[in-house]
């Protein structure tokens, strides 16, 4: 069993996460940052949820860049091959759940 109060976890750098759980080969981290991260597409699903603070999500759909803004609650969905990169707006804490070892 494990309690974790998101609210005050900052590591030292940007992206830098706590690993939570691993439920069959997905991993749940939770990131602080206050940097955009790059521009990346993962081999697998990914589920991303702001805890606090706000992320413009930049995706892209067929070669045309979008953008939305992510708030504490919002969840964004990649899919395998789906090319995205966060941009928090100042500091965020965010909720990721991927396939083990994906970018």
């Amino acid at each position: 069993m494990k309690i974790v109060q998101s609210r005050s976890f900052r590591p030292a750098t940007a992206w830098a996460a706590l690993d939570i759980a691993e439920i069959d080969g997905a991993t749940v981290r939770l990131h602080w940052t206050d940097q955009p991260y790059r521009w990346h597409v993962n081999d697998g699903e990914e589920v991303f949820a702001v805890l606090t603070g706000a992320v413009d999500m930049h995706y892209r759909v067929a070669g045309r860049e979008e953008v939305a803004r992510l708030g504490p609650g919002d969840l964004f969905h990649a899919g395998a091959g789906d090319e995205h990169v966060a941009h928090p707006v100042g500091e965020a804490r965010i909720l990721v759940i991927e396939r083990k070892g994906s970018v």
